[in-house]
């Protein structure tokens, strides 16, 4: 079905296919997906709490930390519950407007997220090689800034993405064969000349990725010289350990997003699953591991979530006196 207007013509909805060439096991497939989604949602939502509770924990390292949750909240939960309808309950249909919603949160927010990255390197790199500046550089004003220069940056570069889209006319064809609908499988779909958005996507893309990759990678080897100078041999295990569990986050969310952008474009030989499955991983991966790796490798979260655990365990039982 389409629906017209004087300067477009587009479907009602699109279909969605879920994972296909797996479409005998998409049921049990869904059940991982389920628990990495409430695992994503439970540990940031509990980091969130934590920092939002703890006085002592709003410094930039933290602050950051709030809107790396923030951004992964975002991120899981616009694709994760229609995968799952998909999945279990074959519900294929999404609205037009829904899905140009669904494109713009999700390249939005992973514009963000990279963004965060970059900002919580950049945080670790003044951390190490300046601690006695590290306060007087990374002011909250300026952490502040960062932030909403990162978030600016998000919804900015890819609000003309749907509007662009909006503008075009679509084919008959309205099936898209993924689980979510993401710039270039909409794309797909358009009957029109579209070099100007692949254009754009790619400038995106390249000015986005590119920066921040470029950045992390200056900031961690940067710290990667400050550790190796470090007199104790146990400090600069400790600092390594710490370097390569950040560094595995950061590379679980680069891999499989870049593997995704270039499929489309380049990788027309890659088989539609292997595809479809490092698309899913790409949004939904990262905001299972950030909590853990960040949060509770962090000390004083990790002593935070302890505590409460602790109290709740040992709060004693509300007792009542006879005759009350």
């Amino acid at each position: 079905m389409v629906a017209s207007s004087n300067s477009s013509s587009h479907p009602l909805f699109f279909i969605l296919l879920g994972i296909p060439g797996l479409e005998n096991y998409q049921f049990w497939i869904a059940f991982p997906f389920c628990v990495m989604y409430i695992v994503a949602l439970t540990g940031n939502i509990t980091i969130l709490y934590i920092i939002q509770t703890d006085h002592t924990l709003h410094e930039p390292m933290y602050l950051f930390l709030a809107l790396l949750g923030i951004t992964d909240l975002v991120l899981s939960s616009s694709t994760q519950p229609k995968m799952l309808a998909i999945l279990w309950f074959h519900d294929h249909e999404i609205e037009y407007n829904a899905c140009l919603i669904q494109v713009f949160f999700i390249h939005a927010f992973s514009s963000v997220e990279s963004g965060v990255l970059m900002a919580m390197a950049l945080d670790r790199y003044v951390a190490i090689c300046f601690p006695l500046r590290h306060s007087s550089i990374l002011t909250t004003s300026v952490v502040i800034k960062l932030g909403a220069a990162v978030m600016v940056r998000g919804l900015l570069w890819v609000s003309p993405f749907c509007f662009m889209i909006s503008r075009m006319p679509f084919c008959p064809n309205n099936v898209i064969p993924q689980s979510y609908c993401e710039h270039m499988a909409v794309l797909k779909l358009v009957c029109a000349d579209t070099r100007v958005n692949r254009g754009y996507g790619l400038f995106v893309a390249f000015s986005v990725v590119g920066f921040d990759i470029i950045v992390i990678s200056v900031s961690y080897v940067m710290i990667l010289r400050a550790v190796l100078r470090l007199p104790s041999g146990e400090a600069r295990l400790k600092a390594f350990g710490t370097c390569a569990s950040h560094v595995c986050v950061i590379l679980a969310f680069y891999i499989p997003a870049l593997f995704t952008f270039l499929t489309h474009r380049f990788g027309h030989h890659v088989p539609r699953v292997v595809h479809i499955i490092f698309a899913n991983f790409y949004l939904l991966v990262p905001p299972m591991l950030n909590p853990i790796v960040y949060g509770v490798r962090t000390k004083q979260i990790r002593d935070r979530v302890i505590r409460g655990f602790r109290r709740k365990k040992l709060e004693p039982g509300i007792t009542v006196a006879p005759g009350q």
